[in-house]
């Protein structure tokens, strides 16, 4: 894989077709459950439904993979962006539909405090989603506009673990190609049975 670090420099769809090439070697059931992208139509529409655009990174992804195939169990393929599964653009929908609703509850019930910026906001939108329901989301917030998120339910405050989804991708290709740690996280790709990629801490 050849790449550049920077990242910037970089194409976003060459960064992210380089690590779907490697899946498709390394860990043919994730590349298998990737989706085929999303029409035009359903992101406007779903633009529509949140109310502002979504970042150009994002909406790429989606035209090119609308998600991957729901999984029922934690052996089957498409977790692989760190244990976390694409969603769709009706799962991001209703996901963002789900932290707006905690925001306004928040703010009617006056502590929005220790829950707006914390953990939901009407600007988070979430692309990914674990089995326990954990998100992976993209801030569109200004002053944080790009950054990714990580919000796991029962922590008072999100991580925030790249400042944008192309250094994400080229993390997790340097990760990949050379099974070295993912600087945000420290989280090292292992690959089970063959067949999907997991990220495993040491």
């Amino acid at each position: 894989m050849n790449h550049s670090v920077a990242g910037a420099s970089v194409e976003f769809e060459e960064i992210w077709r380089q690590f779907t090439d490697w899946l498709a070697v390394n860990a043919p059931e994730d590349y298998a459950a990737l989706r085929p992208g999303a029409s035009q139509a359903d992101i406007r529409h779903l633009e529509d439904e949140i109310t502002f655009e979504v970042s150009s990174d994002l909406k790429l992804l989606l035209s090119m993979h609308d998600g991957v195939v729901a999984r029922r169990s934690s052996t089957e393929g498409g977790a692989f962006i760190l244990n976390y599964s694409l969603l769709d653009v009706k799962g991001i929908d209703e996901w963002h539909k789900n932290l707006a609703e905690m925001s306004d509850d928040a703010e009617e019930g006056g502590y929005e405090d220790s829950v707006i910026g914390h953990t939901a906001h009407k600007q988070w939108v979430p692309f990914a989603q674990s089995l326990t329901g954990d998100l992976l989301f993209v801030d569109h917030r200004r002053d944080h506009y790009g950054e990714i998120g990580e919000i796991s339910f029962g922590s008072p405050t999100y991580d925030l673990l790249w400042p944008d989804m192309r250094k994400m991708l080229c993390d997790f290709c340097t990760a990949v190609e050379n099974a070295s740690p993912l600087p945000s996280v420290g989280r090292v790709p292992s690959i089970h049975e063959g067949r999907i990629l997991e990220w495993v801490t040491r």
